[in-house]
């Protein structure tokens, strides 16, 4: 496309993605990887929260959480999901949609040992998204995990990572007068050729 030239530019929307991440991490004040991931659960109703994206690969994007949450039981459930990446320093976004897979192999493992050595230990003592007490009690099973695991845990049976190969991927750049720069690559299928499309704002 002609005037898809400057940030826009490129064949491959995840390198533009990767440019667009790595630019953000010198302007936003703290976690330029937060995404906004929207998920549907067994009633169609959407649920919408904040988690960090820990890699961009060549074909998709990956994140962590606990299997046993209710983010985990609804992408297992529709087994699709959406997220939308937002740098206000930069004024951009991209948005993407498509299937979700488990990352719960050797990949996942090196994630988890990477983390510090607290966070590693959280994993285990919190039954997240569901009911706690208090603060009290979740720090006395911190306490717990910490004399059972050590100082190097393993990884959690009930934690791991999430693969979203995209369907679709949109580049927004804010625009004079609200008349913003929208470019949306889209496919049929994961092998499918990429077909781009400008946007009205």
């Amino acid at each position: 496309m002609s005037d898809r030239s400057g940030i826009f530019a490129g064949d491959d929307p995840f390198e533009i993605a990767r440019t667009w991440l790595a630019e953000a991490e010198k302007t936003e004040p703290n976690d330029a990887n937060a995404i906004a991931l929207s998920t549907v659960d067994s009633e169609g109703v959407p649920n919408a929260r904040m988690v960090l994206l820990k890699e961009i690969e060549d074909t998709a994007f990956v994140f962590y959480t606990n299997y046993e949450s209710a983010k985990a039981e609804e992408l297992d459930g529709a087994g699709k999901a959406a997220f939308v990446m937002h740098w206000k320093s930069l004024r951009r976004q991209v948005r993407v949609r498509g299937a979700i897979s488990r990352e719960d192999g050797t990949q996942a493992d090196a994630y988890y040992q990477s983390r510090s050595l607290k966070s590693r230990l959280g994993a285990w003592a919190s039954q997240q998204s569901r009911p706690l007490s208090s603060r009290a009690a979740l720090m006395a099973e911190v306490a717990k995990v910490t004399a059972a695991k050590g100082t190097s845990p393993e990884r959690p049976p009930f934690w791991g990572g999430y693969r979203l190969v995209p369907q679709e991927i949109e580049f927004w750049a804010d625009g004079t007068f609200r008349l913003h720069d929208r470019f949306v690559w889209r496919r049929k299928t994961p092998s499918s050729p990429w077909q781009v499309t400008r946007l009205s704002p």
